[in-house]
């Protein structure tokens, strides 16, 4: 005899052999290991999973309950086919045993219905772990964004860095919710399933298992190839969000240039590239589990024959040929599905990696021990020697000095790219000087805390930026304690109150996206009152009156001259009428400053800055001359 007649202890069929429910493993989903798109392979699989594992800490004891859960759901799992194997022998006599039947059915149908409990509380558990964990991650990544210098969103398109929020995070969601629970549920069903197969016959396993090298190196082959295809899949679909994403932003000029039948055409063939290796790499991936099924009917026909052989010469049961047959369904199943489940976690894995990318990104560099706060500043400030490059191969500012005394204006003009917006980013601390220093009241920045630095700042930049919400949520955006009536005020002075009384809601307005339902002059006109309401005595104006026409940018002049008297104030202005009154006016190029004065000062000397006024205004001049 090749093994011991279990009949009398029971045989186990599979549960879909007996017509058991199928379901996924651990989620609410399953499929073929194509079935979820690109995989993209971890590069440091085990120091990212120890990595992450640190997230899941606050979450073991509920992990400790699904892994309680699985024990129990796999021990019900495993007696079913036992439980049947009785029934098939009970049926196998000349005349039928019901009352063995009736107790086997009874114990089959409540074996069922807890399997189908403990698996919907073990779904119901992982995914509320899973969604936590993302959680804490996609907080921990947004607080690190906010550390960062801007020099990195500088490298980074913003599509990028959002899909490591979304998308990355996504990733992990998935592979948590799912694979977890699938390796630990595979893992025991395969373990217990080869255990009951060896009790119940050595020579069924053997005749079973010629199979599994068969199964390993179909999906190792298949799977090489689709990575490469799902790969290149996710590629092509990067390219083709990123020609969505660039032709929606900029549809103002492809209906002003008359483009829609380029960019529709340009989208066909990018979409053309797509359906074509998404389309291999279904097909590819869509052989594995036909082929999977083929060798699993030659292993279960393998099964069969040896079996009938043994029952013939009477060394099994009935009972037990139906049983192995089952645990041999349920130790090839668990196998197909932990190709799928390793696809799931390398794809989480990598999706994880990529948000610790970012989390181990140098931050801005921490204040000092001894820096300290800034408090009631002067407004004194002194460029010594400074020299700053975006990157260290390309200097944008070389040894530049100057100095602004409190409650002065200076005025930083010269040609686009020369470096006057860099000067006010160093002076922000948005970026460190790579050379020299910056005082401010006789102080290098370096030694103030950042916070209470940029507190003393109120910055109207060129490109305006409003934040969805509420028009008086955007006003007080730098001092959120403000009242509605201080709001109003602030937009008085800058000159927004009329246009902000005609909307529908007033002030109660919302907006849309960086306020694109209005118009660019309307949310320069927020962005006055923004710091205008911040009360900051550090003025900075990058351009700040070059989206308003020129009636509106009179009418507001008046009320910035009130805003500046008293403060340290930095103008950038390309129109040079905007800034004859200043106190100091210094003409950049080429990273340097090449003439420094008032305005009589600098026309009298007939140099760059005088030609450039000229220029500007030859035919006010010309004018003037001819009266």
């Amino acid at each position: 005899m090749s093994g011991p007649d279990k009949r009398d202890a029971g045989a186990r069929p599979i549960a879909d052999a007996a017509g058991a429910p199928i379901r996924p493993l651990g989620g609410f989903g399953g499929g073929h290991p194509g079935s979820r798109g690109p995989v993209v392979k971890p590069k440091q699989f085990g120091a990212s999973l120890k990595r992450l594992w640190r997230y899941i800490g606050g979450e073991r004891k509920l992990l400790t309950a699904v892994f309680l859960f699985i024990l129990i759901n796999s021990a019900i799992t495993l007696g079913t086919p036992y439980l049947i194997g009785i029934a098939v022998d009970a049926m196998s006599g000349e005349t039928v045993d019901w009352s063995v039947l009736r107790i086997v059915l009874t114990a089959l149908a409540a074996a069922y219905m807890a399997d189908g409990g403990l698996a919907f509380l073990q779904s119901w558990l992982m995914a509320g772990i899973a969604q936590r964990i993302v959680r804490n991650m996609r907080t921990a990544l947004f607080a690190k964004l906010q550390r960062m210098p801007l020099g990195y969103f500088d490298s980074k398109p913003h599509g990028e860095v959002m899909s490591r929020l979304s998308n990355d995070i996504d990733n992990v969601s998935q592979s948590i919710s799912q694979s977890s629970a699938q390796l630990m549920n595979g893992t025991i069903s395969i373990v217990g399933s080869l255990v009951l197969m060896v009790w119940l016959s050595p020579v069924l396993t053997l005749a079973s298992l010629i199979t599994v090298p068969l199964v390993y190196s179909l999906a190792r082959g298949i799977t090489r190839r689709t990575r490469v295809l799902f790969k290149e899949q996710q590629a092509q679909l990067g390219r083709l969000n990123g020609h969505i994403e660039e032709t929606i932003s900029g549809l103002e000029a492809v209906k002003a240039f008359n483009r829609e039948s380029k960019v529709i055409e340009e989208f066909e063939e990018v979409n053309k590239k797509l359906f074509e290796v998404g389309l291999k790499a279904q097909i590819v991936s869509g052989f594995l589990m036909p082929m999977l099924g083929v060798i699993n009917n030659i292993g279960f026909a393998a099964i069969a024959i040896v079996g009938g052989v043994l029952a013939v010469r009477g060394d099994i049961s009935v009972g037990v040929i139906a049983s192995f047959i089952g645990y041999s369904r349920q130790f090839v199943r668990p196998l197909n599905d932990l190709a799928n489940t390793y696809n799931l976690l390398q794809s989480g894995i990598a999706g994880a990696e990529r948000a610790f990318e970012v989390l181990d990104e140098a931050e801005e560099p921490a204040d000092g021990e001894t820096a300290t706060a800034l408090v009631q500043p002067e407004g004194r400030v002194r460029f010594d020697r400074v020299g700053f490059g975006y990157r260290p191969d390309a200097p944008i500012l070389r040894n530049v000095s100057f100095e602004a005394a409190p409650g002065s204006r200076v005025a930083l003009v010269g040609p686009t790219g020369a470096g006057k917006t860099t000067i006010v980013n160093l002076l922000t601390r948005f970026y460190d000087v790579s050379e020299g220093a910056i005082y401010l009241d006789g102080r290098d920045i370096r030694t103030y805390t950042r916070e209470s630095l940029r507190r003393c700042f109120g910055i109207v930049l060129q490109d305006t930026y409003l934040f969805s919400g509420t028009i008086a949520e955007n006003i007080r955006y730098g001092r959120p304690e403000a009242g509605e009536e201080e709001v109003r005020r602030a937009a008085v002075l800058a000159g927004a109150d009329e246009f902000i009384r005609r909307l529908p809601h007033g002030y109660d307005t919302m907006l849309s996206e960086s306020g694109g339902n209005l118009s660019q002059g309307q949310r320069q006109l927020l962005a006055i009152a923004r710091v205008i309401l911040a009360d900051s005595p550090i003025l900075i104006l990058d351009e700040a009156t070059s989206s308003i026409d020129t009636r509106t940018e009179l009418r507001i002049q008046e009320a910035l001259l009130k805003l500046m008297q008293g403060r340290t104030c930095f103008i950038i202005a390309h129109r040079l009428n905007t800034i004859r009154d200043a106190d100091q006016i210094l003409v950049i190029d080429k990273g340097g400053i090449i003439e420094a004065g008032t305005h009589e000062q600098l026309m009298r000397t007939g140099g760059y800055y005088s030609r450039m006024f000229e220029s500007q205004f030859k035919h006010a001049i010309a004018g003037e001359m001819g009266r």
